[in-house]
């Protein structure tokens, strides 16, 4: 019995990791897609990063993470992507949803 919990923790750790990736990668995918989905104008409005520093912040964090992430989980590629796709999600996607009066799809 003893012998059996050093196998079990990497099933679970295995579990955590998978958990994690699928995460980090809908969270930045969503604010991938939502700023793909936005009118250009619409950034300096809000006094933000142009629409294209944002797709390039989001998709190259995203393309880090695919591409980092099964070598080590957690990296730093990962956390960094998911920070910025948090803030894209939490700030900027606020200020456009409240300068179209919350209409669209979004």
């Amino acid at each position: 019995m003893d012998h059996a919990a050093p196998i079990f923790v990497y099933d679970v750790r295995t579990i955590i990791d998978l958990v994690l990736l699928v995460f980090t990668l809908v969270v930045q995918g969503v604010a991938f897609v939502h700023c793909l989905t936005q009118r250009g104008e619409a950034f300096p409005a809000i006094g933000t990063l142009p629409k294209g520093a944002w797709l390039a912040i989001l998709g190259i964090c995203l393309l880090l993470t695919l591409l980092f992430f099964p070598a080590m989980p957690l990296s730093i590629f990962g956390l960094i992507g998911t920070a910025a796709a948090l803030v894209y999600l939490l700030d900027v996607r606020a200020g456009l949803r409240d300068l179209t009066d919350g209409k669209g799809f979004w």
